[in-house]
C-alpha cells in the first residue's frame, strides 16, 4: 500500500482540525463548574490567576495556582488526557526548548558538572527553567480551560464587558467563524483536486499546485470579506456584535467571583 500523498496529508490535516473545533464545542455544553458559571465570572477568574502565576516570585506559589487550575478543569468535565494532549505535552516541549539554555548559562551553584565538556547546570538556571516551565503550564491550563468549558461568542462578550473595544472583538469575532468556513473550503478544493489527478505528483507540479490553491483561497477570502461587509452593513451593523443571550449574574457567580479573587490574592500572598 503505498503512503498517502501530499494532498492526502493535507486533507486529513484540515479533517483533524475541524473535528478538533467540533470536539471542543461539546465541552462547553457539559455540565461541570465553569460551564454553570456566568461567562464573565469565568473570564475573570481565570485572568485573576493567571495574574496570580505571573505576580508569584516562588515556584511553591506557582505551583498552588497550577494546582488550582488542574482541579477547575477536572471540575469542568475535563480529563488529564485532554489536557495532557492539548496544553501539558506541547507547552512543555515548546518551553522547555526555550528555558533549556537558562540551565547553563545561569551564573550559581553547580548541580552538576562535565569537566570534559565544560558545561555546568546550575541551580539558579534549573530554578528559573523550571519556574518558566511551570508558570506557562498555568497559564495555558487556565486558557484553555476557559476556551473549552466557554462558547467563543460567549467569551467575547465578556471581553466586551471588560471594556475590551468593540473593534478588537468584532475582528476577533469574523476570524474565528471564518477561519473553519475558508479551511472548509480549502479542505474541498484539495479533495476536488485529489479526485482529478492521476498518478503521482512531482515535486515541483506538487509546490506549483499548492502556490495556485493558495492564491484561489486567498482571493476568495478577500471576495468573501467584502461581501460580508456589505451584507451586514445592509442589515444594521453599526461596529458592535450583539448576542440574543444575555448575561445574568446569580449568587454562584457572586460567591465564585469572591473564590476566585481571594484565591488569587493569597497565592500572591505565598509567593511574594
Amino acid at each position: 500500500m503505498s503512503s498517502p500523498s501530499f494532498i492526502q496529508k493535507t486533507v486529513l490535516g484540515f479533517m483533524r482540525a475541524l473535528s478538533d473545533a467540533l470536539v471542543s464545542e461539546k465541552f462547553a455544553h457539559r455540565s461541570g463548574f465553569l460551564q454553570s458559571l456566568d461567562p464573565r465570572v469565568r473570564l475573570t477568574g481565570a485572568l485573576l490567576l493567571v495574574v496570580a502565576a505571573v505576580a508569584c516570585r516562588k515556584i511553591q506559589g506557582v505551583a498552588v495556582v497550577f494546582s488550582l487550575a488542574t482541579l477547575i478543569a477536572l471540575l469542568s468535565s475535563l480529563d488529564l488526557w485532554s489536557l495532557a494532549k492539548r496544553v501539558w505535552i506541547p507547552v512543555l516541549i515548546f518551553t522547555g526548548l526555550i528555558a533549556l539554555p537558562a540551565i547553563f548559562t545561569t551564573p550559581g551553584a553547580a548541580l552538576w558538572m562535565s569537566p570534559a565538556l565544560r558545561t555546568a547546570i546550575s541551580e539558579q538556571g534549573t530554578y528559573s527553567a523550571a519556574m518558566l516551565i511551570l508558570r506557562v503550564e498555568t497559564a495555558a491550563t487556565l486558557t484553555t480551560t476557559l476556551v473549552l468549558c466557554t462558547p467563543w461568542t460567549h467569551i467575547l462578550k465578556a471581553l466586551r464587558w471588560l471594556f475590551l473595544p468593540a473593534e478588537i472583538v468584532t475582528m476577533l469575532t469574523m476570524t474565528h467563524r471564518y477561519a473553519f468556513l475558508l479551511m472548509e473550503t480549502a479542505k474541498q478544493m484539495f479533495e476536488s483536486r485529489e479526485s482529478r489527478t492521476v498518478g503521482v505528483l512531482s515535486g515541483p507540479d506538487r509546490r506549483r499546485m499548492v502556490g495556485q490553491t493558495a492564491g484561489v483561497l486567498f482571493s476568495k477570502s478577500m471576495e468573501l470579506s467584502q461581501d460580508v461587509y456589505l451584507a451586514m452593513v445592509s442589515r444594521g451593523f453599526q461596529g458592535d456584535v450583539c448576542l440574543l443571550q444575555d448575561f445574568r449574574l446569580s449568587w454562584r457567580d457572586y460567591a465564585a467571583l469572591f473564590l476566585f479573587l481571594a484565591g488569587g490574592l493569597v497565592v500572591a500572598w505565598i509567593g511574594r
